[in-house]
């Protein structure tokens, strides 16, 4: 056996391996049964642990039934078509979706987990090797839920949490919990700039009301204490005002600094608006709220002459983009 010849092929089949595993196909999001969302996932086990050995990402696996119950639908519709929540999987994570109801590959990698055939979304989220990093994601269909079990995964695996990840977690626990104030001031886009960058401030919105310039702000309550709010107001010469039937929303004012820049040409979630505004006004950096896609989208769009504005509802505007 001439092993000196046999030392310089394993290299070769090595990169020729990983190679192969790189290329495998994902799943087309804009052609694929609903229960899969809008994720563009993997269907080998395999790939997807050479991938996650290569990447040092964790595999966030999804045994879904398809085409499968309504619960299956809904999963795929209110959990895994967020495009934040859509990014955060395809870019922090390998995906890989294991249909339950399947033979072949896929009933394989359900006994190897032992998990039930014909059932409800479950998601596994494992390292390299295959070995569980969070407990299974079962009977818990929110969104919430998921995004939870993806943050303790990537903090056990050492990587970072990305600002538009947070963002998607922030609007996430706000969903029931939401409150709303509204503050008089001599300007509102140096209102909204100014309050906009609290943190647990969701949204912000110029207005007009008993014949003076007002800002409304929705807020996270668990987050920011309404006297905390006010505070901040009071100590920046904004006055807190009831609301009564004069109001009226001025939506060419609205997030004034965004509005003058590139970022309005971008599908973006209420609080990325917020943040990135505030960040703008104050001459800070706004690039970071944003997803690996929608950066991309910034970028493409200093060399583009065909630009549309966004003010559409997130989901539809961000799938008008793709």
């Amino acid at each position: 056996m001439n092993f000196k010849l046999l030392k310089n092929i394993f290299p070769f089949i090595f990169c020729i391996t990983i190679l192969s595993a790189t290329a495998q196909q994902k799943t087309n999001p804009k052609d694929q049964d609903e229960e899969l969302g809008k994720v563009a996932w993997l269907r080998d086990y395999d790939a997807a642990i050479q991938l996650s050995a290569k990447h040092n990402k964790p595999i966030l696996i999804l045994f879904q039934e398809v085409p499968g119950c309504a619960t299956c639908r809904n999963y795929g519709h209110n959990v895994l078509s967020n495009p934040l929540m859509t990014e955060a999987i395809e870019n922090e994570f390998i995906p890989l979706a294991i249909f339950n109801n399947k033979g072949g590959n896929d009933a394989k990698i359900l006994k190897k987990y032992n998990e039930p055939s014909w059932n409800n979304p479950v998601v596994r989220i494992v390292d390299q090797n295959g070995d569980n990093l969070v407990r299974r994601v079962a009977s818990d269909y929110s969104a919430k839920g998921l995004f939870d079990a993806m943050v303790t995964s990537l903090k056990k695996y050492g990587n970072e949490i990305p600002e538009y990840m947070q963002i998607l977690g922030k609007e996430l626990s706000a969903v029931n919990n939401q409150k709303e104030a509204y503050y008089s001031m001599y300007c509102f886009w140096t209102g909204e700039k100014q309050l906009g960058s609290n943190e647990g401030v969701l949204n912000t919105e110029a207005g007009f009301m008993k014949g003076r310039e007002v800002v409304k702000v929705t807020y996270n309550p668990e987050i920011i204490a309404d006297q905390m709010l006010t505070s901040f107001a009071k100590q920046n010469n904004m006055s807190p005002i009831n609301k009564d039937s004069s109001y009226r929303a001025s939506k060419k004012d609205e997030d004034y600094y965004l509005q003058h820049s590139n970022f309005k040409y971008l599908p973006l979630s209420p609080l990325q608006r917020t943040k990135i505004n505030s960040a703008l006004g104050s001459r800070q950096n706004a690039e970071k709220y944003l997803s690996p896609k929608q950066l991309k989208w910034l970028t493409s769009l200093r060399t583009s002459e065909k630009k549309v504005r966004f003010d559409k509802e997130f989901n539809e505007a961000w799938a008008s983009v793709e």
